[in-house]
Parts: structure tokens; C-alpha cells; sequence
């Protein structure tokens, strides 16, 4: 049981039992279905904890040369690699760090294709292409929305793939079920079917939110199992947030609470826009641990952040008792997608980086402080 008391605040704060707890769900499901499941660091890129993750999954996959350089470093694998673009003067040195480099358009492949033979080591390539169909409705989260510029429509390839591609990539889910894969599947399948006997492998990207409760994990075995079956080809899963879903919390206190116009704001040391922004991009309302329901607390609260933003806020919070300087609210399910999508803006100080060990005993693996805001200026 975590005692939110000795964390630091504020503080990402990873339970490790719980992060064990989804990585075996997980193994088990790429064990079942003849499948590989890989790590995204887009995210969840805390590497402190790779060593961990590679006891259970087949490797990690890569949006940039730095987290390439990182999996490479500190995974002890070459990466997966997609960018909607890659830089030239880094594609070499991505390719040091890669065993697979899928790239966005069939032109892109074919300017860089020359680079390929400079690897030192066998690099399969891939393209990724658009099946048009996802069940995501928010558009900042669909790569499928009308438009995209992330993959290659179904009209966009002739009737064989170029020399040297090996595979094919799709990604238009987002913590999605089983079901909404399937129909993703049969959308792929439509379209591009004719080129998997020149393929060796399927990568389906991420949004495979397995490790939620209720998910159903033997449909989507089933599912892995016959289109491997039916094609013969490997199959590659990537997703993030499964990975560190529900697995520990963003630890913050209440330093004012200030009223307008009947508005209670508690104001805390933490900021949804430099440290939550998920919850302002999608938006949704991260739980606190301890609030209640709409109706059934008594006193009802405004959450403001510690920047300076106006709406650097999400409402509303209802509580058994008046908030005051001082509490600690924990914010659920804090790891993914909120670590790598942090900034510092204002000079909001990042919060620290812990783990709550499997022993009992609280880790603070990193804290931040002026020079990690200066450093990224100039």
C-alpha cells in the first residue's frame, strides 16, 4: 500500500507492483497469440524502469533519434522506428540505433533508400500506410481523421510495394477495445491485402488499451491468432498507455484556495499545462483520490494550476471536507502520456520522479530544479 505521505510534492510517483502486474497481463497475451508487443515511448519513456520492461516485452519502438538512442542505450535493443518525416542529418545515425525504420510515404523511402546500405547490420523496412477508418472521435487523436498527413492512403500505392519493403504500419486507435481493432482489421485488410504476400510483417501500432479493466483479451487473441493464420505474417503491436495504465499517481498540494464570484479555486503545485495537458487537449477529468461523485460531496472545488495560464484548470471536484494549504491530493493515473509531454513553462519546476518499490520502500530517482529550466533556453 502506497503512504502518499512520504512522497515528495510534487512528484510523478510509479508503483512498481502494479507496473509488474500490467507487463505480465501483457507477456501473456503476446505469448497466446504468437504476437510481438513492444514498448512505445511516445508514451511512457520513464528508463529507469527498462530493464523491467524487457523481462516481458520484445523490445520498443521509436518516434525520433532520441528515443532510439535511448532504447539502444538503455533497453539493449535496436528500436522500431516510424517519424512522419526523418531529419537527414540524423537518418544514419537513426539507423545505428534501429532494426526496423518504417517510413510515411513511398517518396520519402525512395530519397533515403541509399542510407539503408550504411546500417552496419540488417534494417527491415516499412511503410506506413492509412486505412481510413478509426473509431477515435477526438481529431488531435486520430491519425485517420479526414486529411491526415500520417500514412498512405489506400490509393496512394499500384499494385506492388517498392523494392525492399518488408512491412506495413497502421495506427488509427487510441486506448481503444479489441472490437475497434477488429474493425480497423477489416478496413486494412480491404485495402491492402494484395501486398501481403510481399510482406514478412504487420506492424498495428498502438491505442491497445489491454491492461483496462473490462477489455476483452480472449477476443482480441482470437483476433491476433486468426489474421496470423490467415496472412502467415508476424505481427507487431506498439502500444503506450497499456503499458503504464493505471500504474502510479501525481502527488500534489494545495497552497491556496481563493473565491470569485462563488468559484472555489484550490490552487496546487503542479500545473495541468505543463505537467497534465492530456487533460486539456482531449479534455478529460483526471480522478483525485479521495473526491466524490457529483451530488455526494458537500463541498465543491475548482483545481487550479500553479501557472499562470487562465484556464489552467479543470472543475469540478467534490469533497467530504473544505480544502486547505497544506492537503495533498493525488492525482490517479498519472505515468502515461503525461512525462514525456511535460514542459516547463513559467518555470513551473518539474515534479520529481519516484517509485514506490515492490519492498515497500519509496525511491526518488529524480528531482529537477533551475538548471533543468535554464538548460533548455538560451
Amino acid at each position: 500500500m502506497i503512504n502518499y505521505a512520504q512522497a515528495p510534492s510534487p512528484s510523478f510517483l510509479l508503483d512498481e507492483s502494479r507496473l509488474r502486474r500490467n507487463l505480465e497481463l501483457i507477456s501473456s497475451v503476446q505469448e497466446r497469440a504468437g504476437v510481438s508487443v513492444i514498448l512505445a515511448l511516445k508514451g511512457f519513456s520513464m528508463w529507469r524502469v527498462f530493464p523491467l520492461v524487457k523481462q516481458y516485452l520484445k523490445g520498443a519502438t521509436a518516434s525520433s533519434l532520441h528515443e532510439a538512442r535511448l532504447i539502444y542505450e538503455e533497453m539493449g535493443v535496436r528500436a522500431h522506428t516510424y517519424s512522419p518525416a526523418y531529419i537527414p542529418g540524423e537518418l544514419e545515425e537513426i539507423l545505428k540505433y534501429s532494426s526496423h525504420l518504417t517510413f510515411n510515404s513511398v517518396a520519402e523511402y525512395e530519397r533515403h533508400a541509399g542510407h539503408l546500405a550504411k546500417a552496419g547490420h540488417k534494417v527491415s523496412v516499412g511503410l506506413r500506410v492509412n486505412p481510413e477508418y478509426s473509431e477515435v472521435e477526438t481529431d488531435l487523436y486520430n491519425p485517420a481523421a479526414p486529411g491526415s498527413r500520417l500514412g498512405i492512403a489506400p490509393d496512394g500505392l499500384g499494385e506492388r510495394l517498392p523494392e525492399g519493403v518488408e512491412g506495413l504500419h497502421f495506427h488509427t486507435l487510441c486506448e481503444s477495445s479489441s472490437f475497434d481493432l477488429e474493425k480497423v482489421l477489416a478496413a486494412f485488410e480491404h485495402h491492402f491485402e494484395r501486398f501481403f504476400p510481399q510482406l514478412k510483417w504487420v506492424n498495428f501500432g498502438g491505442g491497445h488499451l489491454m491492461t483496462r479493466q473490462g477489455y476483452d483479451i480472449p477476443h482480441l487473441i482470437q483476433l491476433l491468432q486468426k489474421f496470423r493464420e490467415r496472412t502467415g505474417l508476424e505481427v507487431i503491436m506498439e502500444p503506450g498507455s497499456a503499458i503504464a495504465w493505471e500504474t502510479g499517481e501525481l502527488v500534489t498540494t494545495v497552497l491556496d484556495v481563493v473565491e470569485n464570484r462563488g468559484v472555489r479555486t484550490a490552487i496546487i503545485d503542479a500545473s495541468f499545462t505543463a505537467h497534465m495537458p492530456d487533460t486539456l487537449e482531449m479534455p478529460y477529468l483526471p480522478k483525485i483520490i479521495g473526491s466524490k461523485p457529483e451530488g455526494e460531496g458537500l463541498y465543491t472545488y475548482r483545481i487550479g494550476g500553479v501557472s499562470c495560464l487562465a484556464g489552467d484548470y479543470k472543475q469540478a471536484y467534490h469533497f467530504d471536507r473544505p480544502l486547505e494549504p497544506g492537503d495533498r491530493l493525488v492525482f490517479w493515473d498519472m505515468i502515461h502520456y503525461t512525462m514525456v509531454k511535460t514542459t516547463t513553462f513559467n518555470g513551473v519546476r518539474h515534479p520529481d520522479i519516484c517509485i514506490w518499490k515492490e519492498n515497500g520502500e519509496l525511491e526518488v530517482v529524480r528531482r529537477f530544479g533551475y538548471e533543468d529550466f535554464k538548460g533548455r533556453l538560451s
